[in-house]
């Protein structure tokens, strides 16, 4: 068993509902029950135009990678994702792996630690809450090091409840 950092965003619909409804199947797929960060609210990146709700999950899977991956996108098509979305358009809910477990993976549709998790606070932020002494385990740099050298974005924590 491992344990992954599982990213999840939405910004169209009811943003919370979403937020609520991953953290439901995370708990459903997870070995042990989840350490779930606060829900925070940020500005959105990319062409995406509507505010995001965003936390992360820590959970504990038998799952590979890949299957991991593959029930993350098979549900957030069963809550209305469409597949053949743009890059930073607007979405119903996003979950990404952010990590898993110590492996390093670089596939076409797979590439773990996530690529751009470093640059975003809407991810670095939350894993501060959940694991405070998070290190980048490729890199060695503490989550401190890091959420200085990312770039500046409006994000603040709610008060609303999984």
């Amino acid at each position: 068993m491992e344990q992954a950092v599982i990213a999840i965003g939405s910004n169209l619909g009811d943003r919370l509902k979403m937020v609520q409804k991953a953290g439901e199947f995370l708990t459903h797929i997870s070995q042990s029950k989840p350490i779930k960060s606060s829900i925070w609210e940020s500005e959105p990146i990319g062409g995406a135009k509507y505010t995001f709700y965003n936390a992360v999950a820590l959970i504990t899977t038998n799952l590979s990678p890949g299957d991991l991956l593959r029930k993350l996108k098979d549900f957030e098509m069963v809550c209305g994702r469409k597949s053949d979305h743009a890059r930073w358009s607007p979405r119903i809910l996003d979950l990404d792996i952010i990590t898993y477990g110590n492996l390093v993976i670089e596939m076409d549709n797979l590439i773990i630690p996530h690529p751009e998790y470093r640059k975003r606070l809407f991810v670095l932020y939350p894993i501060g809450e959940i694991c405070p002494g998070w290190v980048d385990h490729t890199t060695s740099e503490s989550l401190g090091t890091i959420v200085k050298n990312a770039p500046g974005m409006e994000i603040k924590k709610t008060e609303l409840k999984w």
